[in-house]
């Protein structure tokens, strides 16, 4: 596993202490999203899809440092949206490491280039970039040509200038285990410092429906990518490194029966402390001991629930396997040695068959949102930028109108910052 000695002496110690005060339930990683704006529209996403008010809120530089201080989570990781569109980003960094939060700043990297300047290289921030594959099959997960040329270029600098630098891939039942193979051996010559791997979820308002994995899918997919690999070592070929603990790549291959902990990675958005998970949303609240308290957590997971069927995220599922290391250290250092098991019998599913039906509550909160900003009651800060859509300097960047719409930066990554 490929994550700093210092990182993992602080998480040991938190979950020590955790231990040590009786809590069952407790936060490993905070997942912060300070904005859903993004500059690409992947269609197997479903964060972006709100109307142009909500995508215009920012959580606040206090917001966020209080989020992380209640939460009290050693690791923070920051998707979105789009990080590096919000303008105080720099400053959000910066309070995070100062509070010693280990920081994941997620990135389709299309400002790195432009932005890398405004932060400075720590022990306690990575740089997460979004590769779904080499040039054509990253370029297509994103439906924009030209995007893995610019992350991969913002990739040589970043390690040139001193910054750690992961990869996060998701993958989806188009994926190729040869190609993905190539794609892990290409970014280990790079210098990179780990990969990040997690099956797509089915987000209900993502624009692709079709290209989520189920269960047997996501295991056999992994199988095969990891056979692949452990066959290129064996000539000579550099070993792949992951960012994650050694029982969830084995659980991805199907050897491990995990149910969710979705209380592992609770988040905080525009919305406040999201109930139950980061990729679920069917319920907000305004601080984090009500999250924790109020959250029907056994209503969740594979098995419970019917949009639960299918994940296998790391999201849910890293904070268990964390949990079964913790208490079976033998297994987790043999399974690290070996690597995933890639042939011979799955463990057990976890049955379906009594799971309660999905409910569908995304269009009430976003109204109950959409009410508050009208009526100033909204906890967020509204950054209508410096100009109007119709003042975009972007006529010609992949869909014009929009793209430099004054939200703190161009939407097309062009790094205009949306002026003329």
């Amino acid at each position: 596993m490929s994550v700093p000695l210092r990182q993992q002496f602080d998480v040991a110690l938190y979950i020590l202490k955790q231990k040590l005060k009786g809590n069952k339930r407790y936060p490993l990683v905070l997942m912060l999203e300070p904005l859903f704006r993004c500059n690409l529209s992947c269609p197997g996403c479903g964060k972006i899809d709100y109307p142009s008010e909500i995508l215009n809120q920012r959580l606040s530089v206090t917001d966020c440092l209080a989020a992380a201080n209640e939460c009290g989570a050693p690791i923070v990781s920051i998707p979105g949206g789009e990080p590096l569109v919000h303008r105080d980003m720099p400053a959000i960094v910066e309070g995070l490491i100062a509070q010693k939060r280990h920081i994941y700043l997620c990135t389709n990297a299309l400002l790195l280039e432009k932005k890398i300047d405004e932060y400075k290289p720590s022990p306690y921030l990575t740089l997460s970039i979004h590769l779904d594959g080499s040039n054509d099959d990253h370029n297509r997960s994103v439906n924009r040509d030209g995007v893995y040329a610019i992350a991969e270029r913002a990739i040589k600098l970043a390690l040139s200038k001193g910054f750690r630098v992961n990869i996060n891939s998701t993958l989806f039942n188009n994926a190729s285990p040869e190609r993905m193979a190539d794609f892990f051996d290409h970014m280990m010559t790079l210098g990179l410092h780990g990969v990040m791997l997690s099956p797509g979820y089915a987000y209900e308002r993502a624009a692709d429906q079709q290209h989520f994995l189920n269960r047997t899918a996501t295991k056999n997919l992994f199988r095969e990518i990891f056979r692949i690999g452990r066959a290129r070592r064996k000539q000579g070929l550099p070993k792949w490194r992951f960012t994650q603990s050694s029982l969830f790549l084995d659980y991805l291959c199907g050897n491990q029966t995990y149910e969710c902990t979705p209380w592992g990675t609770p988040t905080y958005n525009i919305f406040g402390w999201q109930k139950p998970c980061y990729l679920i949303g069917e319920g907000f609240v305004k601080t984090f001991k009500e999250l924790m308290e109020t959250t029907p957590w056994d209503q969740y997971g594979t098995g419970r629930y019917e949009k639960c069927a299918d994940c296998m995220v790391h999201c849910g599922y890293e904070p268990t396997a964390a949990q079964d290391a913790l208490q079976n250290p033998l297994k987790s250092l043999i399974v690290a040695l070996r690597g995933p098991r890639t042939e011979g019998p799955m463990a057990p599913e976890l049955d379906t068959t009594n799971q309660r039906p999905a409910e569908y509550v995304f269009s009430q909160h976003v109204q109950e949102t959409m009410d508050a900003i009208a009526a100033g009651k909204a906890h967020t800060i509204t950054d209508d930028g410096s100009t109007t859509p119709d003042e975009g300097c972007c006529d010609g960047h992949g869909g014009g109108k929009g793209h430099g719409d004054g939200h703190g930066a161009c939407c097309c990554g062009c790094g205009c910052d949306g002026k003329r």
